[in-house]
C-alpha cells in the first residue's frame, strides 16, 4: 500500500452527503492518500479518458445495494471532471441514478437492487425482522440490466442482519405465512443461484461483460484487529499493517465461499472483483461519524455517541471505491 497525494474531496460535485466526510467535518484527510498495489504484477492507473473511450456509445450498469452505489458514485467522480458540464448530466430517483457522458454518447447507471433478488424492503425499507426475501425472483430492476454493455453487480450487507432470514417461493400475497426461516448462508446461495439463472439465461456474453464485486468489510468490532477499548473504525487514522488479517465478522467466509461455488457453474463468464482482502486493512477510511442517517447529518450529540452511530460500513469518497474501481477499469 502506497501513498497517492493526487486525490481531492472536493473535487467532484456528485458525492452525495452520505459519503462527503471532509464536507462533513472530517478533518483527517490521510485516508485519502493511500493507494493499494498488489503484489507480483501491475494494475494500471485509473486513466478517465481512456475508461470514457472505453464506454463510448455503451450503457455501464451498477446494481445492488449503498455500497454499489458507492462504487458507482465513485466511478462517476473518477470520470467527469474531463467533460465539460454541458456535455454531462445527473439524473437521480428513487431506485435508478444515470450519468450522462453526452459527447461519448454513454450512461453510467446505477439501479437499486438490494439482495439482486426481489425482497418487500427494497422501496419501502422495513425493520430488519419485517424482511422478506424472495429467493426464487430476480430483482424487479433486472428489466433495466437488459441491453447494458457492461453489468457490474453486488449482494452482501443486507443479507446480514441476523443468523437466519426470512425466505419465501411464490407470492408477497400470502403474506407472512409463506415464508421459512433459513441459515442465512443457505439463503445468500439460493438468491445468488436465481440471479445466477437469469444471467445465464438473458445475457449474451458476446455483447455484455458482466461484474461482481466480492463483499465489502464492515469493521464494527474493533477488537477484530487489537482495538479492545476501539469504538468501531471511529477515530482510526491509518490502514492496518497486520498482514493477512481477516475480521470473521467483517466478512463472512461462508457467504464469501457461495459467491465463488455459483460464479464456477455459471455458462456465462463473470470477472469477480476481489476488494474484500485489500479493504479488510483500510479501518480508517470509513465515514464514520461524518455521514447522515435518514437524510439528515448526524447531530454533535449523536457523534458524541461513535459507537451507536459511527458508520463503518460505508467509505469516504474519494477513497476505497476508486481502488476497486481501478480493478474495473484495469479489466475494462
Amino acid at each position: 500500500m502506497v501513498e497517492n497525494p493526487e486525490l481531492d474531496d472536493r473535487s467532484c460535485p456528485y458525492v452525495e452527503r452520505q459519503f462527503s466526510c471532509e464536507k462533513n467535518g472530517q478533518l483527517e484527510f490521510d485516508y485519502r492518500h493511500w493507494e493499494w498495489q498488489p503484489d507480483d504484477c501491475y494494475l494500471p492507473k485509473f486513466d478517465a479518458e481512456v475508461a470514457l473511450e472505453k464506454l463510448r456509445g455503451k450503457r455501464l450498469v451498477f446494481s445492488g445495494d449503498s455500497l454499489q452505489r458507492n462504487q458507482w458514485e465513485s466511478f462517476v467522480c473518477m470520470v467527469e471532471w474531463t467533460i465539460p458540464p454541458q456535455k454531462k448530466s445527473l439524473t437521480l430517483g428513487k431506485v435508478h441514478n444515470v450519468f450522462k457522458a453526452k459527447e461519448y454518447n454513454a450512461t453510467i447507471e446505477f439501479h437499486w437492487a438490494p439482495f439482486l433478488v426481489q425482497s418487500n424492503t427494497d422501496i419501502n425499507i422495513k425493520e430488519a425482522k419485517k424482511r422478506i426475501i424472495k429467493v426464487d425472483s430476480v430483482s424487479d430492476t433486472s428489466k433495466d440490466w437488459e441491453g447494458a454493455d457492461i453489468l457490474a453487480f453486488n449482494t452482501y450487507v443486507w443479507w446480514m442482519y441476523g443468523i437466519r432470514v426470512k425466505t419465501l417461493w411464490g407470492s408477497f400475497a400470502n403474506g407472512e405465512e409463506g415464508y421459512a426461516q433459513l441459515d442465512t448462508p443457505v439463503a445468500y446461495k439460493i438468491g445468488l443461484k436465481t440471479w445466477a439463472n437469469w444471467i445465464d439465461s438473458n445475457i449474451n456474453p458476446n455483447k455484455t461483460r458482466v461484474f461482481f464485486t466480492t463483499m465489502s468489510p464492515i469493521h464494527s468490532k474493533s477488537e477484530e484487529w487489537g482495538r479492545e477499548d476501539g469504538l468501531k473504525c471511529f477515530n482510526e487514522s491509518e490502514p492496518l499493517k497486520k498482514k493477512n488479517f481477516w475480521g470473521n465478522f467483517a466478512a463472512n467466509k461462508e457467504m464469501m465461499s457461495a459467491v465463488d461455488e455459483v460464479m464456477k457453474k455459471m455458462k456465462v463468464p463473470v470477472s469477480v472483483l476481489n476488494v474484500t482482502q485489500l479493504s479488510m486493512y483500510r479501518v480508517d477510511a470509513h465515514s464514520s461519524i461524518y455521514t447522515e442517517t435518514g437524510g439528515k447529518l448526524l447531530t454533535p450529540e449523536e457523534r458524541a455517541d461513535p459507537k451507536k452511530h459511527a458508520d463503518c460500513i460505508h467509505w469516504c469518497l474519494p477513497g476505497v471505491p476508486d481502488t476497486w474501481n481501478q480493478l474495473l477499469f484495469a479489466h475494462l
